[in-house]
């Protein structure tokens, strides 16, 4: 029953933290254009210059 006192504050401790990153990601522009980037990979453009044959 002792851990308990322990435990609980630190469990909500955890979840307050990962809410704050939750929103931070979302806040920040993290989960805006999740298709880009896969869709980016699969292009065929060099964007950075190069000109390679």
């Amino acid at each position: 029953m002792e851990s308990l006192y322990l435990l609980i504050p630190v469990a909500l401790v955890f979840c307050a933290l990962a809410i704050k990153l939750l929103l931070w990601a979302i806040d920040s522009g993290q989960y805006d254009d999740l298709d880009k980037e896969s869709w980016r990979i699969l292009s065929d453009e060099d964007d950075d210059g190069d000109t390679k044959p």
